[in-house]
């Protein structure tokens, strides 16, 4: 591999090669002109999705976040899209990114396998969704769902008719 730390003219034949961005001009491929860049939330969406497809998971996030999420979810405009990331924290860099989950587990399931299923659910979507490189998935367990503990659910009728 040649050192491409530099760009510039000269009659160097990798002129025009940047270690970060690949080729520039007109004989490169489109796919290496230009930067792209992948905002946290993204990369929280993808891995809190993840998460959730996984059995054993009830949700996600600590007691509290859940509590004040189920109210700002039932808030006019108070943001229901952020359930998706809630429990989710994400740093993301140029080509890597960590990601600590904050979980509730069902009662009965085995928390290791869980865990382990969620670390390679997390990393094989956020890999091939992003192509950054996932270098931890941190997972701390919150809670254990009970079977008889009832969430609250929303009354299928409304109290007006």
């Amino acid at each position: 591999m040649t050192d491409n730390t530099s760009v510039g003219g000269g009659s160097r034949p990798d002129a025009g090669v940047s270690a970060l961005k690949g080729r520039t001009g007109a004989g490169a491929p489109a796919e290496t002109r230009g930067q792209t860049t992948i905002a946290d939330g993204v990369v929280a969406k993808i891995a809190g999705m993840a998460a959730r497809e996984v059995p054993g998971i009830h949700n996600l996030g600590a007691g509290m976040a859940r509590a004040l999420g189920a109210v700002r979810e039932r808030v006019p405009g108070g943001g229901g899209g952020a359930a998706v990331t809630r429990g989710v924290k994400v740093e993301v860099g140029e080509r890597q990114a960590a990601v600590d989950l904050n979980v509730v587990v069902e009662y009965g399931a085995s928390i290791v396998d869980v865990a382990g299923d969620v670390r390679t659910n997390v990393i094989s979507a956020v890999e091939r969704m992003t192509g950054l490189e996932v270098v931890e998935v941190n997972i701390a367990v919150g809670d254990v769902h009970l079977p008889d503990e009832e969430e609250e659910a929303e009354p299928d009728e409304g109290r007006v008719r």
